[in-house]
């Protein structure tokens, strides 16, 4: 399993992308894999493959319309974990004794 995060906008659309970000993100929910949506990016939990695939899918959207794009991308492998995506904000609240902001 891996966590991937991600951020994809075009460069050459203007100052509001929020549109484009928009068409990514129903790909990522259609997707049927696991994500949360930051004010900065998406994160997706997967294997590989799946990930792989979806962040090709997504720039595959954004190839037909923009000529220039942005692609960020973070991704943390762990083998044989999932639920990492609530697990990991878990266990550093449990050891700080308290919760955070989400």
């Amino acid at each position: 399993m891996a966590l991937m995060e991600f951020s994809m906008f075009p460069l050459d659309k203007g100052p509001s992308l929020s549109k484009y970000v928009a068409r990514l993100l129903t790909i990522v929910d259609q997707s049927g894999l696991e994500y949360r949506l930051n004010p900065m990016g998406t994160v997706v939990e997967g294997e590989w493959d799946q990930l792989m695939e979806l962040l090709t899918q997504c720039f595959r959207e954004l190839e037909k319309d923009c000529e220039r794009i942005s692609v960020n991308v973070k991704i943390d492998y762990r083998k044989g974990v999932w639920g990492a995506l609530d697990s990991k904000i878990k266990s550093v609240e449990e050891k700080a004794g308290r919760g955070f902001k989400k």
